[in-house]
């Protein structure tokens, strides 16, 4: 990578972890810990809400969602700033007054200890896997740079994360995220403007769009009402508004990040500043994604981006069949390639019958250098059937590396690192504050001292961080990782937020009504989900729902069997 791109990555993390320990020197006691003693400004809430969110995984796999899948995704967000808005009428206030740690205090109050305690341990369970799976995403860059085995970068990655959590709690993690997030969105402008300008002389920003676009990857609208279709309009607008709606009001990673503000009215503030920003910044992201792939129209892209499994076919029997398949691919792409040119032309001169011809010219051509891939794909199969086929991940990386001048290389790589330390630190602290606050504390025979509870914090801390390591060895498996996250989240969260929306809307529903209904609608979303019955968006409107009308039959049938005497 060259000794000025390690320089700028080391320096920058090392800046990064050094300013967020000395921030949290004076942390003394369990509100400093978990909740930065409740003194943070909404900037600094809303920015460590956004760095909470967008881990590595975003910077990694969203410009590959985008590649390979065009600008759809972004309708995932679009239920976002509705979500904020019933969060800052709602949950926030009722959160800050009756000043809880985390979001499951409330559920024992409003109904009783069984409830709070499956609430939190669904929530352990999948923001457990979930920070797992981020912590893979840098593994995999760092893996590409010193070619070593990913096991060891995982390793070493989750023991940076661990240490600075440990020792400095939600202070560190969230004065951490503000600079992280400031660096991530110089960096990202910068590397929007170098594929721009790395583009042909004659092909222009416009132009990138117009051949994107023709190839089917400008498709970031789509009104068709279809449950099996992951990202349209409505999907977007009503399955990610519950998605969103209990992701913020009710996963503790998120709870814990706007819990810190100093006011009702600073929370509140930090929530609207991520409403705002956080669908142009993906919008962005995505964007970025889409130049790349207009960038690899103009140059030959490998066949296969993950070097790792490319190196194993290369090393097998299968090499020569691999070598055949490389060939056939740059020769296709060659003859795509005239075609894109001849396109660009045909646009800039307002052809538009020779740009329609030209489309679908293009279109068959892309479709053969799809299936010369998917046969490669097949190949690594045979070779190894656990082999990372979606190399979707590593399409950006894969760019940086190759194209990207000295310095911004180990900037934009700094990044991604720095994504994936905050959003997997806000993890961990979340897991820690659930653990000994919900379970730990709640259970205890006696109360424990200040130091004590540090302690013990910081304990749950170590103890999850090392969980999710073992997560993040697996993470191979699973993916395409944004849609991975948010797949898993879509599994827990509709039945969560439904116990929530129990307990904030509905005062007739008891706790062992709400109990059981939660526990049945569990079950039957995860049996939707491996029928595929819907789009994974939609599980969170369906668990949400379902926890509540169940809720209201078993309270019936309650009354039926035990009716109150007149």
């Amino acid at each position: 990578m060259g000794w000025i791109n390690w320089l700028v990555l080391i320096v920058t993390l090392a800046v990064i972890v050094l300013y967020g320990i000395w921030k949290s020197r004076n942390m003394r006691n369990i509100s400093g810990y978990l909740l930065a003693d409740r003194q943070l400004p909404w900037y600094h809430v809303g920015l460590s809400v956004m760095a909470t969110q967008a881990s590595a995984i975003t910077f990694l796999s969203a410009p590959g969602q985008a590649f390979s899948d065009g600008m759809r995704f972004i309708q995932f967000y679009f239920g976002l700033p509705l979500a904020m808005i019933v969060l800052c009428v709602t949950f926030v206030p009722i959160f800050h007054r009756l000043n809880v740690y985390t979001a499951y205090e409330y559920l024992e109050k409003r109904f009783d200890l069984k409830t709070r305690s499956l609430t939190a341990f669904l929530f352990l369970l999948q923001r457990g896997i979930s920070t797992g799976i981020t912590i893979y995403a840098p593994s995999i860059v760092l893996s590409t740079l010193l070619n070593i085995d990913i096991i060891y970068t995982t390793i070493a990655i989750s023991a940076v994360v661990i240490f600075y959590t440990v020792y400095g709690g939600t202070k560190a993690v969230s004065y951490t995220q503000l600079l992280q997030m400031i660096i991530i969105f110089s960096g990202l402008i910068m590397a929007g403007v170098m594929v721009v300008k790395l583009l042909p002389a004659n092909v222009g920003f416009g132009d990138a769009l117009h051949i994107a676009g023709k190839m089917g990857k400008a498709n970031a609208i789509n009104f068709e009402l279809d449950l099996n279709d992951r990202y349209n309009v409505w999907s977007g607008i009503i399955g990610g508004f519950f998605l969103q709606l209990s992701y913020f009001g009710t996963d503790q990673s998120q709870v814990g990040r706007y819990l810190t503000g100093r006011s009702i009215r600073q929370s509140r503030l930090g929530l609207v500043m991520n409403g705002l920003v956080k669908i142009p910044m993906q919008f962005g992201i995505l964007l970025i994604g889409l130049l790349v792939f207009a960038f690899y129209q103009f140059h030959t892209p490998p066949l296969f981006f993950n070097k790792t499994e490319v190196n194993a076919i290369r090393a097998s029997s299968y090499q020569q069949q691999y070598a055949k398949l490389e060939q056939a691919f740059e020769l296709a792409h060659t003859a795509k390639q005239k075609k894109v040119e001849a396109l660009v032309v045909a646009n800039q001169n307002k052809d538009i019958a020779e740009v329609q011809v030209l489309k679908e010219q293009l279109c068959l051509a892309d479709a053969q250098t799809n299936e010369i891939k998917k046969q490669a794909t097949v190949l690594m199969r045979l070779n190894n059937a656990q082999a990372d086929t979606n190399d979707t991940n590593y399409v950006f990386l894969s760019f940086v590396m190759q194209y990207l001048p000295v310095g911004l290389v180990g900037l934009l790589i700094a990044i991604i690192f720095l994504a994936a330390m905050g959003s997997t630190a806000g993890g961990l602290n979340s897991l820690a504050s659930t653990t000994y606050i919900d379970f730990v504390k709640r259970f205890s025979a006696k109360p424990a001292t200040e130091k004590q509870e540090v302690f013990y914090s910081r304990s749950a801390t170590v103890i999850w961080g090392l969980f999710c390591l073992a997560v993040a060895l697996f993470a191979g498996e699973v993916g395409n990782l944004i849609e991975a996250v948010n797949i898993l989240g879509s599994l827990f969260y509709g039945t969560i937020l439904g116990i929530f929306v129990a307990a904030f809307y509905f005062k007739r529903l008891s706790g062992t009504e709400v109990f059981w209904a939660a526990i049945f609608t569990e079950i039957a979303i995860i049996i939707a989900w491996k029928l595929e019955l819907a789009a994974f968006l939609w599980l969170n409107l369906a668990g949400c729902a379902l926890v509540i009308l169940l809720a209201f039959l078993i309270g019936l049938l309650r009354k039926q069997k035990h009716p109150v005497a007149d």
